[in-house]
């Protein structure tokens, strides 16, 4: 397949996502070659903005997609914002949806910008994908071990959602049975879609935080020691990201667009770039730092 190559400039990798209510810190990639590409907006898991999220950015890139993940924590305490996070989910608005929305109506603004927009996320950010499946706009939604209460997974909720691809583990013990009732609540309301758990796989098997350098918390790494199955898993990662860039590719690209890089294998990161790094003035959607 032909490989589509990535602007990782560092003064283009930061930016900031103008919103409603306050800029948001953002990292974007930007396949290099003839645009304009479709979009897709990255949201993050319990660790926030880390080197593995930005990988995840840039494989999306690769496949040939205008890539951005906005920082849900802000550089906040991570407690703190986990906590805020919980209590938009319960009120099924707030500073995360806006801040999920602002991140797809910035990338719908550029030029280089399709106007055809997916959304994707890991654990707490798989569960947020879920949820803006319906009514946010988003063509196309990739649900991978989304954490989310059983009212997520029904059909009354469901029932207006953008197509999805789920991707769960079958040894993932905190999400026994998500595949099957997505994929059955799914079917039941006609939404395509296309579920799959990977019996050898644990949860956060599409992350591999190791091998990115990402800290890990006190209380991550007692429980990774009390549910050894969880974290990256190879095999199950390259069909996973297989799969969700065919369904994206179905259904944000138009058809009989140029064959895209190999989707199997994420573009690795070079050093990360500085996290105070932002976008040039004279860069395309870029927007200053408050001072």
């Amino acid at each position: 397949m032909t490989k589509v190559e990535i602007d990782r400039r560092p003064s283009l990798n930061n930016v900031l996502i103008t919103s409603p209510t306050r800029p948001v810190p953002g990292y974007l990639a930007t396949p290099l070659g003839a645009g304009p590409w479709p979009g897709v907006v990255v949201i993050h898991d319990v660790l926030g903005m880390s080197r593995d999220l930005r990988d995840q950015v840039d494989w999306l890139a690769g496949a040939g997609y205008l890539t951005v993940a906005p920082d849900l924590f802000g550089r906040r305490n991570r407690v703190a914002c986990m906590i805020s996070v919980m209590r938009d989910v319960r009120a099924q608005r707030g500073r995360t949806y806006d801040d999920i929305a602002a991140a797809r109506a910035w990338l719908i603004d550029r030029s280089d910008c399709t106007g055809e927009v997916g959304v994707i996320g890991f654990c707490l950010g798989g569960g947020l994908a879920l949820m803006m499946a319906p009514g946010h706009g988003f063509g196309a939604a990739s649900v991978n071990y989304g954490t989310a209460a059983k009212e997520f997974y029904s059909p009354d909720f469901l029932r207006s959602a953008c197509p999805i691809v789920g991707s769960y583990g079958g040894r993932d013990s905190t999400m026994r049975g998500v595949a099957d009732r997505l994929d059955r609540v799914l079917t039941e309301v006609g939404v395509e879609h296309d579920v799959k758990e990977y019996p050898d796989a644990g949860h956060e098997f599409l992350n591999d935080h190791e091998r990115a350098g990402d800290p890990s918390p006190l209380l991550f790494r007692v429980l990774g020691k009390l549910t050894p199955g969880d974290g990256y898993h190879p095999e199950s990662a390259r069909d996973a990201r297989r799969r969700i860039v065919a369904f994206f590719d179905a259904h944000l690209k138009p058809k009989g667009s140029a064959p895209q890089a190999d989707s199997e294998h994420p573009v690795q990161m070079a050093e990360a770039p500085s996290p105070n790094a932002t976008r040039s003035a004279g860069a395309q959607g870029s927007d200053e730092p408050s001072n």
